[in-house]
Formats: C-alpha cells, structure tokens, sequence
C-alpha cells in the first residue's frame, strides 16, 4: 500500500523550522534544493551588482536573492524562490516577511539539473501572478533569454551572449553585458 504525502499548508510552512532553507512548494509538496554552487553565485552576484546600483540610483524598488518567498498562492500552497526578483515601487504592498504576488522582474539561474518541465511550471507560476519579465540565464551556453508577458503568455523577447548587452523593459535604461555576467564563472 503506498501512503500519499503529507501536503504542506500555509500556515504549517511558517510554522516549521527549516522555513529558510531554498526550497519550493507545488500544490503543498515541498521540494528541496542543494545549495547554490559557486559559479551560480558568482553569476547572481554579477547580475545583482550593478542592477541593484542602477535601481538605487533611480530610486526604482528593490532587489532580493533567494531565498526569499514569492507565494503564488496559499490553496493549495505554491511558493518559488526565484534567484533573483525586482519589486518596483508601483508594487510595493506586495513585500512583507515575503513576496506575496508577481514582482515585476525575475532571474533563474539555469542549472543542469532544471528539467524543460520544472522551468515550464515556474514560468506558468510567474505568468499567473503577473510578473513582467523572467531572465533565464544559462551558465553551460552562456547567454541570457530574456522572456516578456504579453497579454499572460511569455513571448521571447530575445536570447544574447557575450559580446552584447542585456536591456530590460521592466528597468529603461539599465543595460549589463553580458560577458562580464559570466566572468569569474
């Protein structure tokens, strides 16, 4: 006889201990990642650096790393933890000890473990709550697609690599090369 698990609700999730650790809940079945390894980290923060810089100077929102919850909803319990998210100031009333809707940009890190499946399901996620535009970055090809919603579907807005620059709809005037996104990696 198999024994269905456990599902997860909200509350219990706050509740629990290891609520801080990187892991991801689909309709309240939770799914724990390893941490990070080095050259993701290195890229994340080659990315997180002078986007943060440009957004403060503007006076734009804020940046946040994983972990850090974005609930998509709470029946049954769906939480991403993107790589990276920016929250303009427009949507501010969507932070508190989480992200609780869509922020406006969102960055995944591709790893060679992400099934074409999973990274369907989080885009589906992030399409549902609205978030403007997802950058999945691949470190084994090193380029950058960058996907834009489009009346609720994701459209390619274009896939670049060293040697060009990254722009983003969501930050005017906030333009990363690409190469140096990689560097250290």
């Amino acid at each position: 006889m198999t024994t269905q698990p456990k599902l997860l609700t909200y509350e219990e999730y706050l509740e629990g201990p290891e609520c801080k650790l990187r892991k991801e809940i689909v309709d309240g079945e939770v799914i724990m990642f390893a941490a990070p390894v080095v050259y993701h980290q290195t890229i994340l923060v080659n990315i997180l650096t002078p986007a943060q810089v440009f957004v403060i100077e503007h006076g734009l929102g804020r940046f946040w790393c994983a972990p850090v919850d974005v609930v998509v909803e709470r029946e049954p319990l769906r939480v991403r933890q993107p790589d990276l998210l920016f929250v303009s100031n427009e949507r501010a009333k969507i932070v508190g000890d989480r992200i609780n809707g869509g922020p406006d940009l969102v960055v995944e890190i591709l790893s060679p473990s992400n099934s074409r499946t999973y990274i369907q399901s989080k885009l589906a996620d992030y399409a549902r709550i609205n978030v403007l535009e997802c950058w999945l970055v691949s470190p084994q090809d090193h380029n950058i697609e960058v996907l834009r919603l489009e009346s609720g579907e994701w459209q390619r807005a274009y896939i670049r690599g060293p040697g060009e620059l990254i722009e983003s709809a969501v930050l005017p005037g906030l333009e990363l090369d690409i190469a140096a996104i990689f560097q250290g990696t």
